[in-house]
């Protein structure tokens, strides 16, 4: 069994029988009326709530934000089918959504108007042991061999979405909050296809704005909005570097590509650092960790055609290099 498995609880019976479009009435009332209290996050492109079935089955529900450039309904509808149809151990299941458009009456320029507006919804499976972010960092007592699980599942996920698809889906926004861990810390990607939803530019846009995503992204993303599948390279390996280190990303605004993390790994992770601060490990542990800390390092070249692919990290974690 590779690090990617996991053992699957079994999935409820009413879970499996949801309709594939839902209704915002439907979800409006599972999340308790979008109740602050069942709130699990929030993202660039809306919040997410924490929805429960009548037989207590636990769903996410993601409320796409008014301001985020949804696509035309049958576009929409489209996408999220080709979604839907992803299946991989370490992405997350989207199970439903929601497409409705209602009459509503805003106030603009000092009189009412009857507008036409969108509910949109993403569902997904629930991970009980929330985002990657809750457990990595001080005072963590995530072992290891945990860690080690965590990175080789990330990019085995990486690896679908870049080479096992049809065409390539460029995530455009890996980070810590869009890492989700099930119940065995089964490392799963969340968010993933935003792009083919609102567009790659409109995307590129939003998460500029977001605080959030600073520290993430990849120079020649930020700076020229140069859109490849190296842009999720960038992200993976400060990714790698976090869940190896322990060291939290400061996420700076003066800083979106997190230069100062890298320079700082660069020059104090060294063999020598790496066997002090883990003198309990054995020389494969150590080993691993040299190497996750080397990739996490190439990952992050400010030229693009330097980083490696996704197939060289996956081989080079399974000690095929």
């Amino acid at each position: 069994m590779d690090a990617a498995s996991s053992s699957k609880p079994e999935t409820s019976p009413l879970l499996n029988s949801l309709p594939k479009e839902l209704p915002a009435e439907f979800l409006k009332d599972i999340t308790d009326g979008f109740s602050p209290a069942r709130q699990l996050g929030k993202g660039a492109f809306g919040t997410v709530y924490r929805g429960i079935l009548k037989d207590g089955t636990e769903i996410a529900v993601k409320r796409i934000g008014s301001g985020s450039p949804v696509t035309p309904d049958k576009q929409f509808q489209n996408e999220v089918g080709n979604l839907m149809a992803v299946r991989h151990d370490n992405i997350v299941k989207l199970v439903g959504y929601c497409y409705e458009m209602k009459k509503t009456v805003v106030e603009h320029n000092g009189r009412y108007i009857l507008a036409d507006t969108v509910e949109s919804l993403l569902c997904y499976e629930y991970m009980k042991m929330r985002s990657l972010d809750n457990h990595i960092f001080a005072p963590s007592t995530l072992d290891w061999a945990t860690r080690f699980k965590i990175i080789k599942g990330i990019c085995q996920g990486l690896h679908f979405l870049h080479k096992g698809m049809d065409q390539p889906m460029v995530h455009m926004d890996l980070k810590p909050d869009n890492i989700l861990l099930d119940e065995n810390m089964a490392p799963k990607i969340a968010d993933f296809g935003l792009s083919r939803l609102f567009g790659a530019e409109q995307t590129r846009m939003h998460t500029l704005n977001v605080v959030g995503a600073h520290g993430y992204m990849a120079p020649e993303y930020l700076y020229r909005g140069e859109i490849s599948t190296q842009l999720d390279i960038y992200s993976l390996g400060l990714l790698i570097i976090e869940i190896t280190t322990g060291e939290r990303n400061p996420r700076s605004k003066d800083d979106m590509s997190a230069r100062n993390l890298v320079e700082n790994v660069r020059q104090n992770w060294t063999i020598e650092h790496i066997v002090s601060k883990y003198s309990s490990l054995d020389a494969n542990s150590l080993q691993q960790l040299k190497v996750c800390i080397e990739i996490g390092l190439e990952c992050v070249e400010i030229d693009r055609k330097k980083r490696p692919s996704i197939e060289h990290i996956v081989n080079k974690l399974d000690g095929r290099l």
